[in-house]
């Protein structure tokens, strides 16, 4: 595996540390998908703890900035990238919206809340990136209503190719701030797993639809 910067060794750690990440081998998690997974994360948790919360919104906004340059709003989606996302916009002093996983059903029916101008420079905030399709779905949303995504930040992706295909197809950059190679290089060096579950571990990332528990 590459040497990892101190970023997402950082934040690798963190989740770790306070259960946002959980990893089982030998035990399998099921997502709603119906996937079996060895992994489950939860990025919510690091909005229980300040310090975390703090490195985490930091890191965020200087990626943007690195990235992107100038922009004039953040978006964040519903529901986990909210929060991450008003406190990265508060950081950065600009304009918050988020987008609904689906419009409203009564009032002005929203699918998205805030103001939006046509044309701004609009950077994503997600918590989570797996195949990407509901943070596309958010991105296709501010585009359809004239605005100027440039990209898209997340604290963790678990880096599958299908995100990686979809990411692509919707000419949309992603970047974050961990991804699940450095999260298994920092579980195996600090106990988390043995070294025996590394490979299970990357077995499940290249085809985690058809991963199987009997495998094991």
């Amino acid at each position: 595996m590459n040497k990892l910067n101190e970023v997402e060794q950082k934040i690798a750690e963190s989740l770790l540390q306070i259960k946002a990440i959980k990893l089982q081998p030998k035990n399998p998690f099921t997502w709603a998908s119906g996937w079996k997974s060895p992994i489950y994360c939860d990025n919510r948790i690091t909005l229980s703890h300040p310090s975390i919360r703090t490195y985490i919104r930091q890191n965020l906004a200087q990626l943007i900035q690195n990235e992107f340059g100038s922009v004039e709003m953040i978006s964040g989606v519903a529901t986990a990238g909210i929060p991450q996302g008003v406190l990265v916009a508060q950081d950065l002093g600009l304009p918050f919206t988020y987008v609904r996983s689906s419009a409203k059903d009564h009032g002005r029916q929203n699918l998205i809340e805030g103001e939006i101008n046509s044309g701004q420079r609009v950077v994503v905030v997600e918590d989570l990136v797996s195949t990407g399709k509901s943070s596309l779905a958010a991105v296709k949303a501010l585009r359809e209503n004239d605005c100027n995504v440039v990209g898209l930040v997340s604290i963790f992706t678990y880096g599958f190719d299908e995100a990686a295909a979809n990411f692509e197809e919707a000419k949309c950059p992603l970047f974050s701030l961990c991804d699940y190679n450095a999260l298994i290089n920092v579980a195996a060096k600090n106990s988390y797993i043995l070294e025996s579950d590394i490979e299970l571990l990357e077995e499940w990332r290249k085809n985690p639809s058809t991963w199987n528990a009997e495998l094991i």
